[in-house]
């Protein structure tokens, strides 16, 4: 199939898809359980194919990529070392694939790409004047490093025994049940924290930092401005509130590390054969990155629905859009 079969181009070039933006059937009213179910367990559901495999990706890395939770309690430059260099291998190998495969072989060219241009390597707003050098620089030395940070130091804290942890064979049930809604938790703190760092100071201090990237590709999903990232690999702090196990805390941080490669790709799908390609579920964020006050959260809860800021590509949620900022301008002149 190609690239007609799912959308088409405008008069610019861009790529739009037919398929509309949308939540899956589960926090709806009335309620519709079987759909629901059928989303959680189909194939493009809740499990499949991203968040199994991050979870995955997530408990390999605690059980046979990590020192013990002993060797944590003294902080030492050895075991952030370790973390580190951990985290780097599977954020090198992660997006480096997205980046490697679509940007560089560009083995699609411009197939199902939303933004027929490809990243700029000579503007005067990223550093070194190359776009991809810029996210990858923002991307290590500030993103995996705070993230890398944010484990040490709530690890740190579970083996000193200053927070409850668990074992796995005495909370069975309790630790599946938490290690399948980290996507869940996740949206919702996505949205918060994003929601927040749109508002000023913190857009032009930090966010605006992100959103140079008007035509993203995978290294943009973690270029961020250190206040940025503070704000973005929080999400494992609540865990410090609940009774956990250490695998908790690095799923959380694998899911938020890894997960804004697919979701910045650029391209809508990605082909793995002549006649076979994959949704890369990056559309809602496209949109995002493109009108800026819209699509706040892009999974499973309708947040930026209730809230009056989804986007679902259409021209009437275009031209909503319009209006709203129409609206808000005038009130800002007021």
């Amino acid at each position: 199939m190609s690239e007609a079969d799912y959308g088409k181009r405008d008069d610019r070039g861009h790529y739009k898809p037919h398929k509309l933006v949308d939540y899956p059937p589960v926090f709806v009213w009335p309620p519709k359980p079987i759909d629901a179910l059928k989303w959680i367990f189909s194939i493009s559901g809740y499990f499949v194919p991203w968040n199994l495999f991050y979870v995955l990706v997530g408990v390999v890395s605690w059980f046979y990529l990590s020192p013990p939770l002993e060797a944590y309690a003294k902080l030492n430059v050895e075991v952030f070392l370790i973390a580190f260099a951990r985290n780097s291998f599977l954020v090198g190998l992660y997006f480096g694939a997205f980046h490697y495969r679509l940007y560089m072989q560009r083995v699609q060219d411009v197939e199902f790409k939303f933004n027929p241009r490809w990243p700029t390597n000579k503007s005067k707003q990223f550093m070194f004047g190359n776009q991809n050098l810029d996210n990858v620089t923002l991307t290590f030395a500030s993103g995996v490093t705070i993230w890398t940070g944010f484990e040490v130091g709530i690890l740190w804290l579970a083996s000193n025994g200053y927070v409850s942890v668990i074992k796995v064979e005495d909370h069975l049930f309790y630790f599946i049940a938490m290690i399948l809604l980290v996507h869940l938790w996740r949206d919702l703190h996505f949205y918060l924290i994003h929601r927040l760092i749109h508002f000023e100071p913190l857009y032009s201090i930090a966010h605006r930092i992100h959103h140079k990237n008007v035509n993203p590709g995978p290294w943009s999903g973690l270029a961020m401005h250190p206040i940025e990232h503070l704000f973005y690999f929080s999400c494992a702090l609540p865990y410090l509130f609940l009774p956990f196990h250490p695998v908790f805390i690095v799923v959380t941080l694998v899911h938020a590390g890894l997960s804004p490669a697919p979701g910045h790709a650029g391209f809508e799908r990605i082909k793995t054969g002549e006649d076979k390609s994959f949704d890369s579920d990056s559309y809602a964020h496209y949109l995002h990155h493109k009108y800026f006050e819209c699509n706040y959260a892009d999974g499973i809860l309708p947040l930026d629905r209730w809230f009056g800021t989804f986007h679902d590509g259409s021209d009437q949620a275009q031209k909503r859009l319009k209006s709203r900022l129409k609206e808000k301008t005038a009130k800002t002149r007021i």
